[in-house]
């Protein structure tokens, strides 16, 4: 379905209105999708529609799934959680997952930003390069 100018507009306004100090407020798109469709407005489908997949892709640039090879101490989580929040702003979500496959090193998916410092990605480049 082809989603019309002001249907955008209308989302995208939407979108700014529900964050607070730079983050998306949960509360804020609860309300704003409740009043919505309270109000039924013109092409209010249509802007829904892109309402939620403005809401989708803030919530995906804002996961950060990180693998090591084995467990991570608190300290390296909290240093690389602080990391990650000087380069991405507050607001991220952190998971860390141990991955034995890696045999070794550090994975970071940020969005669709990945940093792969694992030797498994190290011996792929090297066998690549041969």
């Amino acid at each position: 379905m082809k989603i019309g100018k002001q249907a955008r507009r209308d989302a995208k306004q939407l979108f700014l209105a529900c964050k607070a100090n730079g983050l998306l407020d949960e509360n804020r798109v609860r309300q704003a999708v409740n009043e919505v469709i309270a109000k039924k407005p013109r092409g209010y489908v249509a802007a829904l529609q892109h309402f939620q997949r403005l809401v989708k892709l803030d919530i995906e640039r804002r996961a950060v799934r990180v693998e090591d090879a084995t467990e991570t101490s608190p300290d390296l989580k909290a240093s690389i959680k602080a990391n990650l929040e000087k380069r991405y702003g507050p607001g991220l979500h952190v998971e860390f997952a141990v991955n034995p496959a890696l045999i070794g090193g550090l994975r970071i998916k940020v969005g669709s930003d990945v940093y792969d410092g694992s030797v498994v990605a190290r011996l792929n480049a090297l066998q690549e390069a041969i």
